[in-house]
């Protein structure tokens, strides 16, 4: 009994460390990550050995251990935590929890079958089951909102887990074990279908919170660009206003040319040109590309390079119309722009210098943008994207590029050669969709 113990907790341990592995965003490099994994996996062993192979139902020793296990285990999760929160301790007491359904049920399986080897079996079975299970439909919206999620205390929701761990302690081991008291089993396994169901109903809250955030957030890039869109407008009708007035008064101007030169005043006639260009280059509309959404916001980040001394090497070509959404491409634009320019700021002035490419022709899309670099960037190891320094709300820009390129079926990749930075994003479209009717179903 004692050695099938000790296999079936040795096994828990390991699923235990894979569940963290997997769910939590590691600090470390990946096979650094996993020795401190395989560390805590050999601890917890030796300690099972004190807790179930020396002085039987001695309840000071078993209370001890249990505590400096569950210590040791919430420790790992945050030791190879990229960041160190509640939020870290409410996925290592979730984890906890999950393989303790596993050895329960593995348990059961033993009491009424009294085989060993059925037992185990069993229990990798339920272990790696619930691990693929949780893998494949909340992982990523774990990790996601350990990079970005709105919601930073997770005191409260800790205590979802620890009860649910209290629960299964005190029906399980303490005071009484489960083979001493059967008739705990029913109990136990409905206990674990609620635990199931809790935990969904928090993923739930989780996605739910993190669609608020981002519609938020698109909430507000809207009226940025609306406000944008205001003052572009703005512009153009008092550059159209002015240049009426110029064009009216150029027969004036014409008429007082034409008596300087019988004057033979040919400065003064100088200074009237000089004049005329100077009126119709301060009310000239720049143009950039035919889109008046993305024309706008690259109008705003020519003006940031420029008072920042940045030379922008660009060849752009943006449709008036576009089978993606106006708005969502230009804050693609504007946050990849953007980016560059914080990169290339404080470099000297030789390599102060942006090569931006934006082909929007019927059937694809793509963007190549690229800047010298000089402080080391960080990439993502899930997205394969650079990732922020600062933490918190930044790195949102970055996020958002991945939900448009993910939008429309395109592919993203960054990466660094030679001392540039390279960014590329593209997408296939099927035929010609505005001949198709595609335009407008795409858009929405």
């Amino acid at each position: 009994m004692e050695f099938y113990k000790n296999i079936s907790y040795f096994m828990t341990h390991i699923f235990l460390m894979l569940f963290m592995y997997l769910f939590i965003v590691h600090r470390y490099s990946k096979r650094k990550t996993a020795g401190i994994c395989i560390v805590s996996i050999l601890l917890l062993s030796v300690t099972d050995y004190l807790k179930l192979d020396l002085p039987p139902d001695d309840t000071v020793i078993f209370l001890t251990v249990t505590i400096f296990q569950i210590i040791l285990t919430q420790a790992t999760g945050l030791l190879i935590a990229e960041k160190r929160n509640s939020k870290i301790l409410f996925i290592g007491l979730t984890a906890s929890n999950y393989v303790l359904a596993g050895a329960i049920m593995s348990s059961v399986l033993y009491i009424y079958t009294r085989n060993v080897l059925l037992s185990l079996m069993g229990s990798v079975l339920v272990h790696t089951v619930t691990l693929l299970f949780l893998v494949i439909k909340i992982r990523n919206i774990w990790l996601n909102d350990q990079v970005m999620g709105s919601i930073q205390n997770w005191w409260l929701l800790c205590l979802i887990p620890a009860l649910f761990y209290c629960g299964f302690a005190f029906l399980t081991m303490f005071p009484c074990r489960l083979e001493d008291n059967l008739k705990n089993i029913p109990g136990i396994l409905i206990f674990i279908i609620t635990m199931f169901i809790s935990y969904v109903i928090v993923f739930r809250y989780v996605e739910s919170e993190s669609r608020r955030k981002s519609i938020y957030w698109k909430n507000v890039l809207f009226k940025s660009y609306i406000k944008g869109l205001e003052n572009q407008y703005y512009l153009v009708e008092q550059a159209e206003k002015n240049l009426r007035i110029l064009r009216h008064d150029m027969r004036h101007y014409s008429g007082m040319i034409d008596l300087l030169l019988e004057q033979g005043e040919y400065d003064e006639i100088r200074k009237v040109t000089k004049y005329i260009h100077e009126v119709a280059d301060e009310n000239r509309i720049v143009k950039y590309c035919d889109n008046l959404i993305v024309n706008t916001v690259l109008k705003n980040m020519m003006e940031k390079a420029e008072a920042s001394g940045i030379e922008v090497r660009r060849e752009l070509f943006v449709p008036k119309e576009m089978p993606v959404n106006d708005y969502e491409l230009a804050s693609v634009i504007a946050n990849l722009f953007e980016n560059a320019l914080s990169c290339v700021k404080e470099l000297e002035q030789e390599r102060r210098y942006v090569d931006i490419k934006i082909h929007f022709p019927e059937d694809h899309l793509l963007i190549h943008m690229q800047n010298p670099y000089e402080q080391e960037i960080l990439f993502d190891e899930y997205t394969g994207l650079p990732r922020s320094r600062a933490g918190g709300e930044h790195g949102l820009g970055m996020q958002s590029v991945l939900a448009f390129s993910d939008k429309i079926g395109g592919n993203i990749g960054a990466y660094c050669e030679e001392g540039i930075f390279h960014i590329v994003l593209f997408a296939k479209f099927q035929g010609n969709m505005r001949k198709k009717g595609g335009f407008s179903d795409i858009k929405k």
